[in-house]
């Protein structure tokens, strides 16, 4: 852990900035969590280190190992499986609300987002790729102005960012996904409420089949973000 990675804005956390060196992968799925390191590279005290591994504990972040003090959860290829299997329905349902109230000016944002998707897949830019997919589905659940699936959806993400970054690290992946998402934004922004739902339902269940094709078992570190 490098000591200056542990900077951060005064108004967050010492969860915020430890989640945010987790999702950013300077954390290896499996790596241990000393508190006595954590206290010192956020530069807190180990009360309010505790205090940050029990509020990620709780969002299945970290875990505890009996005897043997905190860790960065492993979340293997079955766990995301399920919980993607969960979000297919979630992100189903956004996607028809998103149909019904999406404006012209917001129908815009997300034609103008998959065109920077698209310029980035000739690019050969994966992580741009990456970026504007996490983008467009936030986009997308913010439309829909459903605020118990967007509740649970931002449960599952955190989880399932590895498996995400590293699916689309996979060659070829980001043009096999273009079109689908292409498809999403046509028929949210045209506001056809059942292609919509039917578009992301796809879309979902072929991240399920990629992730499926994998032999990994549990997620290893990262490349830089």
């Amino acid at each position: 852990m490098s000591r200056g990675s542990g900077r951060a804005a005064d108004d967050q956390s010492p969860a915020d900035r430890l989640r945010a060196l987790i999702l950013a992968g300077e954390m290896a799925p499996g790596q241990r969590l000393v508190e006595g390191d954590l206290a010192e590279l956020l530069q807190v005290k180990r009360a309010a280190v505790r205090t940050a591994l029990v509020e990620l504990t709780a969002e299945r972040l970290v875990e505890r190992i009996r005897n043997r003090g905190a860790r960065v959860r492993v979340i293997t290829v079955a766990e995301a499986i399920a919980m993607y299997e969960c979000r297919m329905v979630l992100e189903g349902l956004c996607a028809r609300k998103a149909a019904q109230n999406v404006t012209e000016d917001e129908a815009g944002e997300l034609r103008a987002i998959g065109a920077s998707m698209e310029a980035a897949v000739r690019d050969g830019d994966p992580l741009r790729y990456s970026q504007l997919n996490e983008r467009l589905h936030a986009r997308i659940r913010e439309i829909a102005a459903q605020p118990v699936a967007m509740e649970m959806l931002e449960g599952m993400h955190a989880q399932l960012v590895r498996h995400r970054f590293r699916l689309a690290l996979r060659p070829g992946r980001p043009g096999e996904s273009l079109p689908q998402h292409l498809r999403i934004i046509t028929t949210v922004a045209g506001g056809d409420a059942g292609a919509a739902e039917a578009a992301m339902r796809e879309h979902v269940l072929d991240v399920i089949r990629a992730l499926g094709e994998g032999d990994e078992l549990a997620l290893g570190p990262l490349p830089a973000e």
